[in-house]
């Protein structure tokens, strides 16, 4: 058996630390990917103290079931209180770049429905400016080659995620060669492209609180 990795330690102790957030008797949104994993697993040692959860995506779905965690519909849940999240990227204000599991719309309502965002991350997702990992940008099928012109007047180079349907039935845009210094910017003007269902960048809701490991995320002064 091989042991476990540096990063795989720093996602196991930020799942860890994400679980001090949870309150008893509420309803959990879970996330999507490696780190979350990690999270799932403490919080089916938990499943007795919370009401349930909603997941942004099929995957953590079936892993919330198969850890006996009921799996909520957000619609009948209303507002959430808290959640827990990966990120592929976070800056030092906790702005983030998501969707490299192609989970991005649905993080992204998750995110606005809750009261607190708490992004579990390892060191090596920390930037000082996003855009060294390939921005994700959900599309309408039939817009990926007007997105993507688009997408190069902006200085990106979109790369389509052949293969890759999200759960919402659309297809994926990664763009590569950005350095985004005002990634709120940028989160708008890509979400005003016709046939953009959403961008990867969570800077309008950025994360309330960053785990790097088990220590929470200092901002630097602005």
């Amino acid at each position: 058996m091989n042991a476990p990795s540096n990063s795989d330690a720093g996602k196991r102790a930020a799942a860890e630390a994400a679980l001090g957030y949870v309150e008893e008797g509420s309803v959990v949104g879970v996330g999507t990917g490696s780190t979350v994993r990690f999270f799932i697993e403490g919080l089916a040692r938990q499943r007795a103290r919370i009401a349930g959860a909603v997941s942004s995506s099929e995957q953590s779905s079936a892993l919330l079931r198969a850890a006996g965690i009921p799996v909520l519909d957000l619609n009948a849940t209303g507002p959430i209180p808290l959640y827990v999240d990966g990120a592929d990227e976070c800056d030092p204000w906790k702005r983030l770049i998501k969707g490299g599991g192609a989970a991005l719309t649905r993080e992204k309502i998750l995110a606005e429905a809750a009261e607190r965002f708490v992004c579990i991350v390892d060191p090596t997702k920390l930037v000082d400016v996003l855009g060294r990992f390939p921005l994700p940008v959900e599309v309408i099928p039939m817009a990926r080659s007007l997105v993507a012109r688009q997408l190069v007047l902006l200085g990106g180079q979109p790369v389509w995620r052949d293969g890759t349907v999200t759960d919402n039935g659309n297809w994926i845009l990664d763009v590569h060669n950005l350095r985004i210094t005002a990634p709120l910017d940028l989160e708008r003007e890509i979400n005003q492209i016709p046939g953009v269902v959403t961008v990867g960048l969570f800077a309008r809701r950025p994360a309330d609180i960053v785990l790097v490991g088990a220590t929470p995320l200092q901002e630097p002064p602005r």
